[in-house]
């Protein structure tokens, strides 16, 4: 075991000890450099390691597309509140995922969220199908190719899953 796993954090625990405390007396720097050794040395295990961005121009593409989405959005679902509510028809849609990363699956859930008019309500338990709720669902297999094609394939290819 390395005495330093984290070295960044242990740089950054170091030097935040002595800003909080306005002080660089020598008892505030071995206070400091305990903390910056053993909380890392005690957390380490915890550490999960992070699934990588394999196309990162093509997340940077992908979040200005998921930005003018819930800009148009924004707009439809404006729209559809001010007319009348009867002609709303919510629904849930059962939408099949294709993503074993929990990371891909959570950024397509937050899309969907983030997305006026769609909430991610659940996902299973088997993480195979993301449950959402739509405001107005006229057409579910619409739906279902829509996010399949706009979201989930960008976000598979942008993680390499």
């Amino acid at each position: 075991m390395r005495l330093l796993p984290m070295p960044m954090h242990s740089l950054l625990l170091f030097v935040v000890w002595l800003m909080l405390n306005n002080s660089v007396s020598v008892g505030h720097m071995v206070l400091a450099l305990f903390f910056a050794i053993t909380i890392p040395l005690i957390v380490s295990g915890m550490r999960d390691e992070h699934q990588k961005i394999k196309k990162p121009f093509l997340a940077v593409r992908y979040f200005f597309m998921v930005l003018g989405d819930i800009i148009t959005a924004n707009f439809e679902v404006a729209l559809l509140v001010v007319g009348p509510l009867k002609k709303l028809q919510p629904g849930f849609v059962a939408i099949p995922i294709e993503m074993s990363s929990d990371l891909g699956i959570t950024i397509l859930a937050s899309t969907v969220s983030l997305t006026p008019g769609t909430v991610s309500a659940e996902i299973s338990e088997d993480k195979q199908w993301l449950y959402v709720h739509a405001l107005h669902l006229t057409n579910e297999s619409e739906l279902v190719d829509m996010v399949k094609k706009r979201y989930e394939a960008p976000i598979k290819e942008i993680l390499g899953c």
